[in-house]
């Protein structure tokens, strides 16, 4: 059994990739060859990639089970669930908090739309209405 790493809950950039292509495999879960396989070109070596998932394995973001000579690989984690994390730690680390500065930051640092802001503006009246 392999000893669980310390971390802060989230994914390094690298670790992220290999976690896109499980979310997006069946049952979220596949072989390590079959993840070396979804990478796009150029591909990292298939022992790095081993060892990401090693990593992953490490701080708790996937299950492994042997099947055969092989490894199977599971996330641990939905996409939403992550995301949703990553998203707090974006709003606590450098909006103190804050939901309503985080959205004025995108809102004033990126020209929207009209169409944009209606959309904006419906998804905080439908917030209301919850």
């Amino acid at each position: 059994m392999s000893k669980k790493k310390e971390n802060n809950g989230l994914l390094t950039a690298s670790e992220f990739k290999v976690m896109d292509i499980l979310w997006n495999m069946p049952d979220n879960s596949a072989l390590g060859q079959e993840i070396q396989e979804k990478f796009a070109e150029p591909r990292p070596a298939y022992t790095t990639t081993l060892t990401f998932l090693k990593i992953l394995d490490e701080k708790g973001f996937v299950a492994s089970s042997k099947e055969g000579r092989c490894t199977r690989y599971k996330a641990l984690l939905t996409r939403e669930v992550y995301t949703d994390r990553a998203m707090k730690d974006v709003k606590n680390t450098f909006f103190r908090g804050s939901l309503s500065h985080l959205v004025s930051y995108f809102v004033n640092r990126d020209k929207l739309s009209e169409s944009e802001l209606d959309d904006i503006i419906s998804l905080i009246n439908q917030g209301k209405q919850s």
